[in-house]
């Protein structure tokens, strides 16, 4: 594996009474000090890292090893402040990561198109113009309620921004512009803010979602690959448009069964794609996260919404939802290792020049590939057919650049699957 050396909120909505939103937002940090058991571990680690292998201890280190290991991954599940103790991975000299496809999209556009800094918001109706009716959701940056329109009483979805930086809100604004009409996108039906506080609310077309926690266990093979596709259609149309949605999971798809209609939603963490550009890594949740991100590749491209749509396919056909549980991102990393392999992880870092913090590359051990039959059980294989697993195995690589596109799963699922 690819290491270097050892170096040394709490969101109160105050409830629209009749006419408007207030919105507070108060953060709160405590940072938790290094504990001497875990010093002790880190001094162990630098042993193993200059003196020998793996593969070179005693029976008795490799013992020792197991239960540093353990003692590493108990303080690290048990602190918030992991960044004190796992470092970001370093980029050396390596393969240049660039969209095998729509990666000149935003070089041949005009820059009004993507330059969402220099966009000028154009508020429409008065926020009064709409009632809330009950809340639906929240995420990290807004709440989410389902609403009226008080003129013709039709419903829509009102998403109440939290306080961030004004070019995140003009981000996904230009977004979902540039996206209006486009397959399976959720409509951005108006932006309206209250006039005292200006707290901004993007209103949504309603889609009658059940949940995918009520909803998947009840999909049928065909379900399941029918809105794979519809899903897929969305992403290759916004891939198209040179965006990548970057928080591809099952609370962002809106499925209304009863009228077979998919909206892929939430398009807040949606960025435009520039070849060669370095993105922050700290997108996408945690289940969902592609391994570009968790070994901090930041020259990732559209194929990171292939990873975690993969991740969502794997979870309904097995019948595991998460597929991936990690418990933090370096946990989570270890999960994807324990199924594909580290062998497979390690021709990836070095492809592309990634050495890994040591303490990282330590915790995530050594592992065999697992097939993936041995996921197989009497509860999923009337979904986990060999045309399904043949598909997954496409869309869960480590390598960004070897993952189907989503005109290429599309066409997979056209092809193998009798869509």
């Amino acid at each position: 594996m690819a290491v270097r050396p050892l170096n040394f909120t709490t969101i109160s909505l105050h409830h629209r009474h009749r006419h408007r939103h207030r919105l507070r937002l108060s953060l709160f940090f405590s940072p938790s000090p290094i504990s001497s058991s875990l010093a002790s571990t880190l001094s162990f680690l630098r042993g193993i890292a200059s003196k020998t292998s793996y593969s070179a201890v005693s029976q008795q280190q490799q013992q020792q090893q197991k239960l540093r290991k353990e003692l590493l991954l108990k303080e690290l599940k048990e602190t918030e402040t992991l960044a004190q103790k796992i470092g970001k991975a370093i980029r050396r000299p390596g393969v240049p990561s660039k969209s095998r496809v729509y990666a000149d999209v935003n070089v041949i556009r005009p820059k009004e198109y993507w330059d969402y800094e220099s966009l000028t918001i154009q508020w429409g109706r008065e926020q009064d113009d709409y009632e809330v009716v009950r809340k639906v959701g929240r995420g990290k940056y807004s709440e989410v309620f389902e609403g009226v329109h008080c003129t013709d009483n039709e419903k829509c979805i009102i998403k109440i921004l939290k306080p961030v930086k004004k070019k995140k809100i003009k981000r996904e604004i230009k977004i979902l512009q540039n996206l209006c009409g486009g397959p399976n996108i959720v409509k951005l039906l108006d932006i309206v803010r209250d006039q005292q506080s200006k707290t901004p609310s993007l209103i949504f077309e309603y889609v009658n979602n059940t949940d995918f926690k009520v909803l998947y266990p009840t999909l049928s093979d065909y379900d399941v690959r029918y809105y794979i596709y519809e899903l897929l259609k969305a992403l290759d149309y916004c891939h198209s448009q040179g965006i990548m949605h970057r928080d591809v999971k099952p609370h962002n798809v809106m499925i209304d069964h009863e009228q077979r209609k998919l909206r892929l939603i939430d398009w807040g963490l949606a960025e435009f794609y520039h070849p060669g550009k370095e993105y922050n890594v700290r997108v996408a949740s945690r289940y969902f996260k592609g391994p570009e991100l968790l070994v901090d590749l930041q020259d990732y491209d559209y194929s990171l919404d292939l990873w975690s749509l993969g991740c969502m396919f794997a979870g309904m056909i097995f019948r595991k939802e998460p597929f991936f549980y990690g418990h933090d991102n370096y946990d989570q990393l270890i999960k994807i290792a324990k199924v594909l392999g580290t062998d497979e992880l390690n021709a990836y870092l070095n492809k592309y020049g990634i050495e890994l913090d040591p303490q990282l590359a330590f915790i995530v051990g050594r592992h065999s590939r697992k097939p993936w039959t041995k996921v197989i059980n009497a509860e999923n294989q009337h979904l986990a057919l060999p045309e399904a697993i043949d598909f997954l195995d496409k869309l869960l690589r480590y390598d960004h650049l070897e993952r189907l596109t989503a005109k290429e799963a599309m066409l997979n699922l056209l092809i193998f699957m009798n869509i």
